[in-house]
């Protein structure tokens, strides 16, 4: 029993320690946000000489959002001629292909990919679109973006600089007043970009690539072997691949992209599992090739580890939380004891993106939306609801890595309206219409 005794009690102590240092991170990280010298993106950079790039966006049963992405990519302040827009149809059941059938017959340089074979997901999508596209740089959204016109010049343009392998824009939730939850993502978002990512940046840490809103250099993603479909964080893959192989990933928090945040706790659940479990995943791949790199320093190396390992931070609350009351009952928890407990519990209080309140409020104070901090009581719930499926999502990615079953993909619901009209009503391209045009005379 005394042994027993003494492996909870070290239990305890390791949940606490973990949870001191995330909280100094966060504290650091909010610190120089608001009081330290801010790192500028590649803003000032004019350059005629303009890479060819292909804009990549996977789709699933995208019906309700394909348009909108398509009409503003269609519109974007980038030479048509370098500019190749492939929308990746994975697999979808409902009227997708039909709407990117409609643009690339208005478009020329709207190329639709169709999947109906494979496996189904993000990763694979993207390996397939690389394959056949011509552009030198990558650009990813997801189907529900809505990038401003001058977002892929500017995400772009740091590919000047010969050591960056990836670029990372800011996301900002559009749909914001629709319910709490999305006033809730929409603080989440200004916490973990704002000050988070930004953050990261300034202290020449380890800034991720998001997946979306970002871009990377398509033959160093073919040289390390495309995107691993077994993992569903293919976006933290990536970003550890290039860091520990001597590239750098930098953060454009001036480059604002506008999503769709979830507006269902249902939706919102399965699309934080998905991330945990993929998190959890390249964490198992990555975390010793991290410590163990040349190219990294040690403050480097120290970032990576705890944000590869931030998703097991639910799991070790709830761990500890059982751990405690089993000491409770076996009368081996003092006062203070507990009271420590529970002070780094509630000190810590994460959510999301792991973002504390602390952080929330600086980046909304950076945004001048102050106002929003009257909903922080609100985070108790989210922290509660977070914590228990972000802790099931570690717990599966720990079992796909030891059982090597491979992990379903979860679409995440979208609550935009019918975009097939849209579709139809695009403006066309003058170019496309005549080629459509004369191939008819010939026929």
């Amino acid at each position: 029993m005394a042994l027993v005794i003494l492996i909870l009690k070290g239990i305890m102590w390791v949940v606490i320690g973990m949870m001191l240092i995330y909280s100094i991170r966060h504290i650091r990280f909010t610190y120089n946000r608001i009081l330290g010298e801010q790192r500028l993106y590649y803003q000032d950079i004019v350059d005629s000489d303009l890479l060819k790039v292909t804009v990549l966006i996977p789709m699933h049963n995208e019906e309700k959002v394909a348009a909108d992405i398509l009409t503003a990519l269609a519109d974007a302040d980038y030479p048509p001629k370098r500019l190749e827009i492939i929308p990746v149809n994975d697999h979808s059941e409902d009227g997708t292909r039909e709407i990117l059938d409609g643009f690339a017959h208005r478009f020329r340089n709207i190329k639709p990919l169709h999947r109906d074979e494979g496996i189904r997901g993000k990763p694979a999508a993207l390996n397939d679109a690389m394959e056949i596209c011509e552009g030198d740089i990558i650009v990813v959204f997801d189907a529900d973006y809505l990038p401003p016109r001058g977002m892929i010049r500017d995400l772009v343009v740091c590919f000047k600089d010969p050591e960056i392998g990836a670029v990372m824009g800011r996301v900002v939730p559009v749909n914001t007043g629709t319910n709490l939850l999305t006033r809730l993502l929409d603080m989440e978002r200004a916490g973990g970009y704002q000050v988070d990512q930004q953050a990261r940046y300034n202290l020449r840490l380890v800034p991720q690539y998001g997946g979306t809103v970002g871009s990377f250099r398509r033959d160093l993603a073919l040289l390390m072997g495309g995107f691993d479909p077994a993992v569903l964080s293919e976006d933290t893959d990536l970003t550890f691949n290039l860091f520990t192989r001597g590239w750098k990933v930098v953060y454009a928090n001036r480059l604002e992209c506008y999503e769709e945040s979830p507006e269902d706790w249902n939706v919102r659940a399965n699309q934080i599992r998905r991330w945990s479990i993929g998190h959890t995943q390249t964490m198992f791949k990555f975390m010793g090739k991290t410590l163990a790199s040349r190219h990294l320093n040690w403050k480097e190396k120290l970032d990576g580890f705890l944000l590869l390992a931030i998703y097991l931070v639910p799991l070790m609350i709830i761990i500890g939380g059982l751990d405690s009351f089993a000491l409770f009952f076996l009368g081996e928890m003092t006062l203070k004891e507990g009271l420590l407990f529970f002070f780094f519990v509630v000190a810590f209080n994460a959510f999301g993106n792991f973002a504390p309140f602390y952080e929330v409020a600086a980046g909304s104070l950076l945004d001048g939306a102050g106002n929003r901090i009257r909903l922080l009581p609100f985070f108790l719930y989210n922290f509660i609801f977070n914590t228990w499926v972000i802790g099931g999502g570690a717990i599966k990615g720990m079992m796909t890595q030891y059982t090597g079953k491979a992990a379903g993909w979860a679409k995440t619901e979208r609550f935009r309206g019918d975009a097939k009209a849209e579709a139809e009503g695009a403006t066309p391209d003058p170019a496309a219409e005549a080629d459509a045009a004369e191939a008819s005379s010939e026929v």
